[in-house]
């Protein structure tokens, strides 16, 4: 008998050990909220997503979800998503916002949107509920030289069809900021940009600026416009500055130049002066070969020694009375 009681509680507790094993490897709560939601998922199919090493709440829920909401869809296309990366909650979640808003929107382009690393709850409530993106302030100068500065707020919906392949947020701003830059520099006059700031909006909408975005652009409104500074007359002055420069520059280079020149005359006639010395000095010798050779006589030398004292002397009286001239300085002119 003890041996029978033995045999029986080993063979207990191997059945408890077994059932424990089987509903830690299968979720049976899981598989009851299933079955209870009208949602067929069997234990094959729990044990294959075990197997696979997929959660199998990241799968059932969201299923149980979309069926209460209607939606036709099964397991293996929820696993296959999973597998690949993607966001089975959140891609539900989104089927279910756009088939309340009956916004068409099939699971094949919802889960590329996902994949795509796109928010695609989010793009389905941006399409019900459009978002306003704010621009950074645009400078631009009109034709009369004077900077504005604008700013923009930009109404956007989201474009379900183009979010795969689309471009961003940061495109549709550099867009607009360049059409508001192309509105300001075509304005003739910056008054007329501040009499009507609209202009900039319709212009700058009527550019078509959401083409191969991934948003749709419904309004652009012109919340700010400032005056900046007048860059006509900084450039125009700047220019002075820089003619002057160049006038300054060209000035001086003239009077390097008549320095040089004039340093070269003084060199000049300095060589003149000592060639006229050394002449000066080679006629004493002339003379004396004169007088030894008989080309001179005696007599005519000493004519014209009289003829240069003769001259010395008309020079010193013409210079009595005058008032003496600093050495350098130009000689008077005679009245």
């Amino acid at each position: 008998m003890p041996e029978v009681y033995v045999g029986t509680i080993v063979l207990v507790a191997l059945g408890v050990i077994l059932l424990a094993v089987v509903f830690s490897f299968i979720p049976l709560g899981l598989w009851i909220a299933a079955y209870a939601a009208g949602v067929p998922v069997g234990f094959i199919t729990l044990i294959g997503m075990r197997l696979r090493r997929v959660p199998p709440a990241r799968i059932v829920n969201p299923l149980i979800k979309a069926t209460k909401a209607g939606l036709q869809l099964d397991v293996n296309t929820l696993e296959a998503h999973y597998l690949a990366g993607g966001n089975v909650d959140r891609v539900v979640d989104a089927l279910i916002a756009a088939q309340r808003a009956a916004i068409p929107l099939p699971f094949e382009r919802a889960a590329a949107i996902d994949l795509a690393g796109r928010d695609v709850l989010q793009a389905v409530q941006m399409s019900v509920n459009p978002r306003v993106i704010e621009t950074p302030i645009v400078a631009a100068v009109a034709k009369d030289g004077i900077e504005l500065r604008a700013k923009a707020r930009v109404t956007v919906r989201a474009n379900i069809d183009r979010l795969v392949g689309g471009a961003g947020e940061d495109t549709v701003i550099a867009r607009v900021g360049e059409g508001i830059v192309t509105t300001i520099g075509s304005a003739a006059d910056h008054k007329a940009v501040l009499e009507n700031p609209d202009t900039i909006s319709r212009t700058v909408l009527a550019k078509g600026l959401d083409a191969g975005t991934a948003f749709e652009i419904l309004s652009i409104d012109i919340a700010d416009v400032d005056v900046g500074k007048n860059i006509g007359a900084q450039l125009e002055t700047d220019r002075a500055e820089a003619d002057k420069r160049i006038a300054q520059a060209k000035a001086e280079e003239r009077r390097a130049m008549a320095v040089a020149r004039e340093q070269e005359m003084k060199a000049l006639v300095q060589e003149m002066q000592a060639k006229v010395v050394e002449a000066e000095a080679e006629v004493p010798k002339a003379l004396a070969e004169a007088l030894r050779a008989g080309r001179i006589g005696v007599l005519d030398y000493y004519q014209l020694k009289n003829i240069l004292a003769d001259t010395a002397m008309r020079e010193a009286l013409s210079r009595l009375g005058k008032p003496e001239e600093e050495p350098g300085s130009p000689p008077s002119r005679q009245e």
